[in-house]
């Protein structure tokens, strides 16, 4: 199996580049991406538990790594709620899977967003995480809108190595992050 296009790009073009922007004394500090958690919240599924399965196959065909149900932690009467109930779908992707995911929501799945300008600046965590919210799941070209019943969203995590806002700001636009304008978002 070849390897992900973005991560040749990673360790031959952005490693070399932001080692000389940040004036790392070694490559081993500069930053990368860990991993890519995918997190979709199916609050609505308390009423009815085949969404959850619906979901878990909707993620499970976007990322290509099966997809686990999160569950409530406790009870809440006013949302019907009881404890260990499916309340969501999650995975974590890392390696060459996290690669190939990020080319494909960067160059496939978000200029397919209608009136797409780019994606916040304002997802930063502090600490070097970016978080990114998609609002339809029909975006990705693995779903097939005849057999979607229900629009739903998720939020997708970049976690990197980065301390800073900054450095992480820096990695995922060399990487190809689609940013909107600084000022505009």
């Amino acid at each position: 199996m070849a390897t992900p296009r973005l991560k040749d790009k990673y360790s031959k073009e952005i490693v070399p580049a932001l080692k000389q922007k940040f004036n790392y004394k070694s490559v081993m500090q500069v930053p990368k991406i860990e991993k890519i958690c995918i997190n979709k919240g199916m609050g609505i599924a308390v009423t009815d538990k085949k969404l959850i399965d619906v979901a878990v196959e909707e993620i499970t065909n976007i990322t290509g790594q099966k997809a686990v149900a999160t569950r409530s932690k406790k009870a809440i009467s006013n949302f019907k709620l009881r404890e260990n109930m499916p309340i969501g779908v999650r995975v974590t992707l890392r390696g060459d899977r996290m690669y190939e995911f990020m080319d494909r929501l960067m160059n496939i799945a978000l200029p397919r967003v209608r009136d797409f300008r780019g994606v916040s600046a304002k997802g930063f965590d502090g600490h070097g995480n970016y978080t990114l919210g998609v609002k339809e799941q029909i975006i990705f070209p693995e779903i097939s809108i005849d057999k979607v019943n229900k629009i739903s969203g998720m939020d997708i995590t970049f976690v990197t190595t980065a301390k800073t806002d900054e450095e992480s700001y820096e990695l995922l636009k060399e990487l190809g992050m689609p940013f909107a304008n600084k000022q505009s978002s």
